[in-house]
């Protein structure tokens, strides 16, 4: 009997407390926005689009959160999870993917870095001379997913 008297007390105290904080509305600060992963993915869909290739295209932010993904009609499944993962790569180790992969010919020891990816297609997203996040591509060939990457990139500067 005493503990549903506590239950009950517990589940007022904890309904009482306003989840409006000074901080529940503060912004974050300004880096990457849903609106220019949106313009950086249709710039890359656009490329691939043009070539007759099907891509999935991940944006994550600075901190390698998924900000967007597009997928493409009959781009492969299994492109979601790798434009994801190369997008994470290319923003946490503060290099595109490609790097990876050349390197990964003359020392295999890339292979043990964990959420390294040997593939083209992974490219950090600059700012005034800042990472603010990365996109990835995926569902061509490395070199493809590398294009389609580029030209999401390109496409934020302007």
């Amino acid at each position: 009997m005493k503990r549903t008297t506590l239950s009950y007390f517990l589940g007022a105290l904890l309904t009482s407390i306003p989840f409006s904080t000074p901080f529940a509305q503060a912004p974050y600060s300004k880096g990457l926005t849903y609106d220019m992963a949106s313009k950086c993915i249709a710039a890359a869909h656009a490329e691939a689009k043009k070539n007759n290739w099907f891509m999935v295209t991940s944006v994550v932010d600075d901190g390698g959160n998924l900000v967007a993904v597009g997928r493409m009609d009959n781009a492969q499944i299994a492109s979601i999870k790798i434009s994801i993962a190369k997008a994470r790569a290319a923003n946490n180790f503060r290099r595109p993917t490609k790097v990876f992969q050349d390197r990964v010919k003359d020392d295999v020891s890339v292979l043990g870095l964990p959420g390294a990816i040997t593939s083209e297609g992974g490219v950090p997203i600059m700012m005034d001379g800042k990472i603010i996040g990365a996109v990835g591509s995926s569902g061509g060939t490395a070199q493809q997913d590398g294009i389609a990457s580029k030209a999401c990139t390109d496409a934020i500067g302007k």
